[in-house]
């Protein structure tokens, strides 16, 4: 497993570094003198995030440099894939050019914590995290402490394409519709060159997060809930609809070719798309991705009928860590608390909404469909995208999150079938979590 020489890499990557000098992160640079006397050094801070820098986030740091001279940041671009979060963790660990940076989920910010390069915020006596974010904000707690600060609402959800379901008679889902709910639908909607269904990858779990944040990591003999009958029947579902209906891609093909889903379903190559408010970025920028079309929601959708404690994807999200290396604390923290309060508005129109209560969500909803407001359907909008449902933050080991992946995986690509794959998951992870 990759995870296993993750350590060793960080480790050759940390003595180069200190052979090879110092990192720059925290220096400061005069901005010269005036009749013989030094001005006030300049302090230099970078933010790392996975958002591209033209989609918000350059907007948010140029706002903040011109309001505060004294305090420089720059915007770093990392991609949240293993490979993005291997260079962030190497520059939080040789503390180079790496003030503040993005969580998007709880073992990389545990991962961190663990590395002792995540600051501990809720000493922190000037802004209380609680009040301010909400109560979802204590799903992003370890130990019972903060580590980083929520700073959006998370949302994800099934993007219709409404013309499509109109066309086939099917209404919008309702909000505890399920799998096989959403198989039939797929079904109907597919014709020749149109999937029913696409999934971004960070979706394809999502369901099953779900599941087991209503049931619980583990039963209640202490063992591993990895191996459940839930997972077992919505793994089945979807791999019908790979190989038997051929309703939603193989997964091997999606993997190899790299499918553009965003681009798929705006372009109508399919009538869904299960994914996060990101689309957003894209959906709304008409001149790059013209489309006709309404689009409406629906929300994740639940195993089966029976299932009553499952909890929807949600929250809030993009928690903000100040890098406990950074020799800039104090300037981080404040740039940190302005941007959750205001300062990272820019974001709204690329389905950023912002969780404080600082801000009006009233301009954040109006920044997000400025310009496009026939676009969406205005009641499933509200109901699902602004909606509220018991939302989740799963507290486990990303060692058991990889090992998962790699059985379902093989399920998917024909190398073994299911009651291997959930044996597996259930023998992997009950290693891991001990």
């Amino acid at each position: 497993m990759k995870n296993k020489w993750y350590p060793a890499v960080l480790s050759v990557l940390l003595a180069g570094t200190m052979l090879a000098g110092c990192g720059t992160s925290g220096s400061n640079d005069a901005q010269g003198s005036t009749n013989g006397q030094t001005a006030k050094e300049k302090i230099k801070l970078t933010m790392w995030g996975a958002v591209p820098a033209e989609a918000g986030p350059q907007t948010v740091v140029d706002n903040w440099n011109k309001e505060n001279p004294d305090i420089q940041v720059e915007y770093i671009r990392y991609v949240n894939d293993d490979a993005g979060n291997l260079k962030l963790d190497t520059a939080l660990m040789t503390n180079q050019n790496a003030d503040l940076y993005m969580n998007y989920d709880l073992p990389h910010l545990q991962k961190r914590v663990d590395a002792g390069v995540a600051l501990e915020l809720s000493a922190k006596t000037d802004y209380d995290i609680d009040s301010q974010i909400g109560q979802d904000a204590a799903l992003w707690k370890i130990n019972d402490k903060y580590y980083g600060m929520p700073t959006k609402k998370n949302m994800s959800f099934v993007w219709l394409n409404k013309d499509m379901l109109d066309a086939a008679g099917l209404p919008i889902p309702a909000v505890d519709w399920t799998w096989s709910d959403l198989e039939e639908y797929a079904k109907k909607l597919t014709k020749p060159d149109v999937f029913g269904l696409l999934q971004a990858e960070s979706s394809f779990t999502a369901t099953m997060d779900g599941t087991l944040a209503g049931m619980g990591v583990k039963q209640t003999d202490g063992t591993s809930n990895f191996g459940n009958h839930l997972w077992k029947q919505q793994l089945e579902i979807l791999h019908n609809m790979m190989f038997v209906d051929k309703s939603t891609p193989e997964y091997g093909e999606q993997l190899t070719s790299k499918m553009p889903v965003d681009t798929m379903f705006l372009q109508g190559q399919t009538a869904m798309l299960s994914a996060g408010e990101f689309i957003f970025r894209n959906a709304n920028n008409l001149k790059d991705y013209p489309h006709d079309f309404k689009t409406a929601f629906a929300a994740i959708p639940r195993v089966n009928k029976d299932q009553t404690d499952y909890k929807y994807p949600g929250g809030v999200g993009d928690v903000l860590s100040v890098n406990a290396k950074s020799k800039n604390q104090d300037a981080a923290w404040k740039f940190a608390k302005w941007y959750a309060d205001g300062g990272m508005l820019p974001m709204a129109s690329g389905g950023r909404i912002p969780a404080s209560k600082s801000v009006d969500s009233k301009e954040a909803m109006s920044l997000l469909l400025k310009g496009v407001e026939d676009k969406y359907d205005t009641d499933s909008m509200n109901n699902i995208v602004f909606g509220k449902f018991p939302s989740f933050q799963l507290n486990v080991p990303q060692q058991a999150v990889d090992a998962r992946k790699e059985e379902y995986e093989k399920y998917f690509l024909n190398k073994q079938d299911i009651d291997t794959t959930m044996k597996n998951m259930q023998t992997r992870s009950q290693q891991l979590m001990k």
